[in-house]
């Protein structure tokens, strides 16, 4: 019984937070239009690099285009991981402390109201609850484990 009622959330819980991921990286990549568009958030490496410096204004200014390659290689990957149901729990757990991070560093750079506000918080949450669940329905890992 409790399996079928996790079956919901977790669908939509791996969409929500995978197509967030994947999302993001296409602005960063100018995939959804040149920046200045309506709905474009940077448009282009450049100005999401940018941004990543004002986050990550406490660090050194060398290591932060590592930082910033880094954590949209692993938004990628965990997006893509987590549409696919493919190492979900794995995926989570990643997404949950690449979004902790992410929150942390926003609020150190620009207080607290600006995690909260672009609930970088909520998505972390959501992702470590992701991980809790039983099991994930429609899923390759589902898949796979009816074949075992």
């Amino acid at each position: 019984m409790q399996l079928q009622k996790s079956k919901l959330p977790s669908i939509y819980l791996r969409a929500a937070i995978g197509s967030a991921y994947l999302w993001e990286v296409a602005d960063r990549l100018g995939l959804l239009g040149a920046n200045g568009k309506p709905h474009v958030g940077w448009g282009d490496w450049v100005h999401f690099l940018a941004y990543a410096r004002q986050v990550m204004s406490f660090l050194p200014a060398g290591i932060v285009p590592a930082l910033a390659t880094f954590a949209t290689i692993g938004e990628a990957v965990f997006g893509l991981l987590l549409i696919l149901g493919l190492f979900t729990r794995i995926a989570a757990i990643g997404s949950g402390l690449l979004s902790l991070g992410f929150a942390c560093a926003m609020a150190i750079s620009f207080g607290i109201d600006s995690p909260l506000g672009y609930s970088v918080f909520t998505l972390s949450a959501a992702s470590f609850l992701l991980a809790t669940l039983p099991d994930y329905a429609w899923s390759l890992d589902a898949r796979w484990r009816s074949e075992l």
